[in-house]
Order: C-alpha cells, then sequence, then structure tokens
C-alpha cells in the first residue's frame, strides 16, 4: 500500500493533481480543502494517501493531513458511500465542521454538501457518532446551546453561509430565545 507521497507537484486539474516522484508520475485525488493548500506546480509537495484497488480501476488519494485521511477512512466504512462521496463531503467541509456536525447530530449541514441527501446525512451521523466527533464533542457541547444551534440551522436554511452564521451568532447575547436571535442576527448580517 502506499501510505505517503513526497515529490514535485507537476499538475494540478481539481480534483486530481500529477505528483513527479523521482520520474514516476502519481495521479492522486484530492479533496478540494487539500487541493487548495497546495504548493505552485514544479514545487515540492507531502501528501499522506490512502490507496484504493478495485476490479477495474486503481485510485490513489491524497490528504494534506493524516486527520482528513482518516476523516475519509471512516467515511468509505459506511455502507453507500464511497470514495468519491467521501472526497465530496472533505470538499464541502473541514474535517473539524464534520466533527461539529456529527457530535451535535446537524443534518442540515451534512445535506449542503453536494450528493448528500438527507437519508445519507442521517446514516453518516448515526455511523460516525463516537468514531470522528467524540474527541471534540465535549468543547461544541458548552459553547452551543440549543437556542443558539436554532439560530444557526435558521441561517443556514435561509442561505447563508456556515462563516456568515457564525459571525452572526458571536454578535448575539448569551441568553437569547430563538426567534428574537433569529431577528438580530438577520440585522447583523444586513448591516
Amino acid at each position: 500500500m502506499i501510505g505517503k507521497l513526497t515529490g514535485i507537484l507537476s499538475d494540478k486539474n481539481p480534483p486530481e493533481v500529477v505528483v513527479d516522484c523521482h520520474g514516476v508520475g502519481y495521479e492522486v485525488n484530492v479533496p478540494m480543502s487539500t487541493f487548495y493548500n497546495l504548493p505552485a506546480t514544479g514545487e515540492k509537495v507531502t501528501l499522506v494517501t490512502h490507496f484504493v484497488v478495485r476490479e477495474d480501476a486503481q485510485i490513489l488519494y491524497g490528504f494534506a493531513t493524516l486527520s482528513e485521511r482518516e476523516a475519509f477512512r471512516q467515511l468509505i466504512k459506511i455502507s453507500g458511500v464511497g470514495p468519491r462521496t467521501a472526497l465530496s463531503v472533505l470538499s464541502g467541509m473541514s474535517v473539524t465542521d464534520l466533527s461539529q456536525a456529527i457530535t451535535t447530530q446537524e443534518v442540515g449541514r451534512l445535506v449542503k454538501v453536494p450528493g448528500i441527501g438527507k437519508k445519507t446525512a442521517e446514516r453518516l451521523l448515526l455511523e460516525l457518532k463516537g468514531k470522528l466527533g467524540g474527541d471534540i464533542g465535549g468543547l461544541f457541547a458548552v459553547h452551543t446551546p440549543d437556542a443558539q444551534s436554532d439560530i444557526q440551522q435558521a441561517l443556514l436554511a435561509l442561505g447563508y453561509s456556515d462563516k456568515e452564521a457564525a459571525a452572526a451568532l458571536k454578535s448575539l447575547p448569551v441568553d437569547v430565545g430563538v426567534s428574537e436571535g433569529i431577528k438580530l442576527a438577520l440585522k447583523a448580517l444586513n448591516k
């Protein structure tokens, strides 16, 4: 199995990159989170990898961090979630965001990822609970009361990004109710 590649980045064509390792060019599929952090072509790059052998293909997947690779491996263990879907999840959200969504059981955040429907999102939350979200669960459970979570879900449902929703939540009083919080958040976002 190929666990890591270090070489010269010779081509970038999302989601695939080519890493030249001493004259051998490895085609590697990477999530967009890794792709955006790659150096320019012609520079040295190191990727941790996961090698998939199928009946009709041998595919190498690369990641910038070990946590991304571990999340990918956990995702592909789930029935109905293949490597492409797992890459899509990691392209749509960071490992930290995924862990937070699993810990707080937020289906809405996963459904926003292209290719993930409600049933698949629910299956992901169920099967990954305790495997991916458990290590940081205590951090988010304390800081995200139910009202704040509901306000965030409402903002996401209205089409605001995770960043915009998080920024609006920071400006709210801690003890605000859901309906009042949504009104205040919308006012903050419209400034």
